[in-house]
Parts: C-alpha cells; sequence; structure tokens
C-alpha cells in the first residue's frame, strides 16, 4: 500500500512511499481509511518545525480519519468488521497519574499518531481498541473526519470556558478550530465575532462569514472601534485564541473585559507582556488540549444536529497524489479544512 510520508527533516519532504499493509495485533483492529483531513500539525510537519524533531523518519503523516473496520486482533470485543469509526489519537500510556485520574489527553507518556508512529494518510492503520470511537450510523464518512478537531472545539468551548448565552465572545483565528470554536460557542448561545489578519481575507474570512458570522480583520479594522461598538467598550466576555501565533495572546489582553476569561486554545509559542494588569483586572488565563471520549459524543452530536456545518466547513478541492497543493493552501491560508479522500492512493 502507499501513503504519503515525511521523508526529510527540512521544509517540504513530503512523499508517496510504499509500506506493507499492518497486521493488527491482538488488542488491535485494521481500518480501512476512507477520508482524512489535514491538520495544523500536518502543516507544522510539512513546515518542519523544532516539536516535530522527534519524529522517526519516514512517518506517514495525518490523524484525523474516518474509515471502516476491516479485521480485528482476537482479544477485541467492542467491535465489529464493518464497523465504522474514527480515532481519538492521543494514544495514553494507561499508566501515569493523568491516566489514573481520567486525564488522558494530557498523559506523561503519549504516543501521538502521525508523529510517533505511521498516521492515516495510507489505506490502512493498525489502531488500538481503546482509542477507537463510533461513527453514528447517520454520519458521512467526510464528515466524520472532522471529530477530531471538532472534539477540541468541544472541549475548550464547553469544558475550559464560561461561554454563556449572551455572552460577548471573540474568536482569534478563522483557521479550522478557530471556524469549529466560533460554531460551538454560538450554539452555546454565545455572540460571537471572529478575527484574522490580512491573508484570511480570501478565504477564511468569508468562508467565516459564510458560515453566518460577523467578521474583523484585525490589519485593517479599527479594533477599538468595533469592541466599542459591540461591548460599549466594556471588552468581550469570552476570547478564544486559537491563532498559535505569538500575537494572539497580547492582542486577546487589549480586547477582554475585566474579569473576563482568555482561552489558549492554539499553541502560542513565546511572548513577552505585562501581567500586573491582569491581575488587576481579574483576567482568567486558561489553557486547554486534546479531547476526551466524551467529547468526542458531543462532537458527533453537534456534527448530527447541524451546529456544525461540516458540509461548508470541509474543503474536498485537494488530492494526496499532489499533497503539496493542498499544504502550500492552508499555509497561505487559502483554505481551512482539507479534506482527502484516501481510495485516490
Amino acid at each position: 500500500m502507499r501513503g504519503l510520508a515525511k521523508v526529510a527533516r527540512n521544509e517540504g519532504a513530503m512523499q508517496l512511499i510504499d509500506r506493507p499493509q499492518p497486521t493488527p495485533a491482538e488488542d488491535e483492529v485494521l481500518v480501512e481509511v476512507k477520508y482524512a483531513g489535514l491538520c495544523g500539525s500536518d502543516a507544522g510537519i510539512y513546515k518542519f518545525k523544532s516539536a516535530f524533531e522527534r519524529m522517526n523518519l519516514p512517518t506517514i503523516i495525518g490523524h484525523e480519519y474516518a474509515g471502516r473496520v476491516i479485521e480485528r486482533g482476537e482479544n477485541v470485543s467492542s467491535y465489529s468488521i464493518g464497523d465504522h469509526v474514527v480515532e481519538r489519537p492521543i494514544r495514553p500510556c494507561g499508566d501515569c497519574y493523568q491516566c489514573q485520574i481520567g486525564e488522558e489527553n494530557i498523559c506523561q507518556n503519549t504516543a501521538l499518531t502521525g508523529i510517533d508512529h505511521d498516521g492515516a494518510y495510507e489505506n490502512y492503520i493498525a489502531v488500538p481498541e481503546g482509542v477507537l470511537h463510533p461513527i453514528p450510523a447517520n454520519v458521512h464518512l467526510k464528515y466524520a473526519a472532522i471529530a477530531e478537531p471538532t472534539a477540541i472545539a468541544v472541549r475548550a468551548v464547553t469544558k475550559n470556558s464560561r461561554v454563556e448565552p449572551g455572552d460577548r465572545v471573540l474568536v482569534e483565528g478563522p483557521g479550522p478550530i478557530g471556524l469549529l470554536t466560533a460554531q460551538i460557542a454560538d450554539a452555546q448561545g454565545g455572540e460571537v465575532v471572529i478575527s484574522g489578519v490580512g491573508r484570511d481575507a480570501n478565504y477564511r474570512l468569508p468562508l467565516a462569514r459564510k458560515l453566518g458570522f460577523e467578521i474583523i480583520n484585525a490589519e485593517d479594522d479599527d479594533l477599538e472601534a468595533v469592541r466599542r461598538d459591540k461591548t460599549g467598550g466594556a471588552g468581550y466576555d469570552v476570547i478564544f485564541d486559537t491563532t498559535g501565533h505569538p500575537s494572539g495572546l497580547t492582542t486577546a489582553v487589549e480586547e477582554v473585559r475585566k474579569g473576563g476569561q482568555i482561552v489558549l486554545v492554539g499553541q502560542t509559542g513565546e511572548t513577552t507582556m505585562a501581567y500586573t494588569p491582569l491581575v488587576r483586572s481579574e483576567i482568567d488565563i486558561q489553557c486547554t488540549y486534546g479531547a476526551l471520549f466524551d467529547d468526542f459524543e458531543r462532537a458527533f452530536r453537534m456534527i448530527q444536529s447541524g451546529d456544525i456545518d461540516a458540509e461548508t466547513f470541509i474543503d474536498d478541492r485537494f488530492s494526496l497524489l499532489n499533497a503539496e497543493e493542498a499544504f502550500e493552501a492552508f499555509l497561505a491560508s487559502e483554505t481551512a479544512k482539507p479534506v482527502f479522500d484516501i481510495s485516490e492512493l
């Protein structure tokens, strides 16, 4: 079988390579991958940021996917041949303190699919039974492929934020997690605005508007004037920083109201700012990472209900047979959520 792998420690260096079809261990199933999404971390691997130096190359990448069980190990009891599944791609060790208290998403010894072992940009993947999640019967496999990023956004909004009906919410960043976060915050009753920068103006901000949100171009619009119009000058009750850029947090500090909350969803990196004003204003800074079983359950319910507009959100223009086009478009903000048809391989 063929898969798209990172083959060298430099930018680009993606190549279709041959791999033997895996044989599932006694506690694993073999999944035939049908659809797989492109995530910001996949783009980070493409750029080969320092966080991915630990990868043992070549590695098949990709962790957002949906597929069908075609074989199961002798000790597997929860899944049958033909079942439709996704993976919770943070594979916990099961033994550390965090795992013991139900915080598998921040396991001390986690292995990440598509980084620490081969991922889903290939026809077949062997997956431990314990990290699989069933797809509801009425959810199309293409839509199910976005369950993992949707679950991340579900956790950010419903578990780690204070969003309540009527709250004025700013989502910084119209990338895939930002657009999903906005839809969930909207479903929670928030009055949501999405901000982006100049490079988002051609695709991502128009997509946010198509999804029904007011938008701000942070490079062109007067943020203070917008804040005054939307909040009477008080500031936003809750801000989600999904940018993954150092400027996201510092901008959020300027936009949030006293006593408000900033939820860090993107991985900001390093930034410098004055913290005393945050203390004196009782600003709540909350981090959020990954997703657990119940977050996936809620993600599927929101896809089923239409609170997540999967049809509008998904971009199926791209192919793994010409993967560089998809990665370059993603990095240039010319797409938000490419989903690949893996059968093309």
